[in-house]
């Protein structure tokens, strides 16, 4: 399985991704469509998602951070942005029907499912969502669809230190605070052999990684990938039409059941959503 294996789709060769890695590596597949990837799986990933940031509590921070993982064409990106605007949406429609502010924070639970996946009202003292995004194979479909950035690391990369910039800049794109120089994509990097900025240090509100984390077939490269995200993140979000990778206590994360809101065992089935025939397991970190 993979980050999508429904019938074909745009940049997608073949029905079957599974064919697909075997016929070419998966390397090879994704430099071959990169540039015109997508996710069939999109409206599961998309109801996942709304649902999961409907039921995380609000958290007061100057940043919204939200890092978009093997971001292919920008799925989980699309999603918590559309949250976002439908939140903003409400809060405004509650204003202009004069309904008193408990009102418009009152968090329902409906029957209907799709009324559970309504973004509560989001007032303007939430932050926009700040996105930062990577895929070594991805960018452009990346950028034609969000109209963002998205730097080229892989899950090696990452699991060595570096961040891609926000995405709302180019790669490589000047500092604002010294707009004299310009410097190269590896050094727009943070964590890249150099201390970041104080405001650059704020923990991540979230990792999102959407039909891809699976891919990481050594334990030891998911174990050194996880722990250094465990220590930048405060949120680990899994998409996959299937529940894999395994994550194991001492990684730096304990699973999360988003139903009671408290931790769980690994081996857990539950507090998972399933939308779609797209799974979402949530973990939080043990070091943020």
């Amino acid at each position: 399985m993979s980050r999508g294996d429904r019938e074909a789709a745009t940049g997608i060769l073949k029905g079957s991704m599974r064919d697909n890695y075997t016929e070419h590596g998966v390397d090879e597949y994704y430099k071959k469509v990169g540039a015109t990837y997508r996710n069939p799986h999109f409206p599961g990933v998309k109801n996942c998602l709304f649902l999961w940031l409907n039921r995380r509590p609000h958290v007061d921070s100057k940043k919204f951070m939200v890092f978009d993982m093997a971001c292919g064409s920008g799925e989980a990106t699309v999603a918590v942005m559309e949250w976002w605007q439908a939140g903003r949406e409400a809060h405004k429609s509650h204003q202009g029907d004069h309904e008193d502010d408990s009102d418009t924070d009152k968090r329902a639970r409906p029957n209907s499912s799709a009324k559970a996946r309504m973004p509560p009202p989001i007032a303007p003292d939430m932050p926009v969502p700040c996105i930062l995004a990577a895929d070594p194979y991805t960018a452009q479909a990346f950028h034609t669809r969000t109209g963002l950035y998205c730097h080229p690391l892989s899950f090696r990369d990452i699991a060595e230190g570096k961040l891609p910039e926000i995405a709302s800049k180019p790669v490589g794109a000047p500092k604002s605070n010294n707009s004299s120089v310009t410097p190269s994509p590896e050094s727009s990097m943070r964590g890249h052999g150099h201390s970041p900025p104080a405001d650059e240090l704020q923990v991540i509100e979230m990792v999102i990684c959407s039909f891809a984390l699976h891919l990481v077939e050594k334990p030891s490269e998911l174990f050194a990938l996880l722990w250094e995200l465990s220590t930048k993140a405060r949120w680990l979000v899994i998409l996959a039409p299937h529940k894999r990778p395994e994550i194991k206590d001492g990684w730096g994360w304990c699973k999360w059941d988003v139903d009671t809101w408290s931790e769980c065992r690994m081996s857990d089935p539950v507090g998972e959503l399933l939308e779609d025939r797209v799974h979402c397991r949530v973990y939080r970190s043990l070091n943020t």
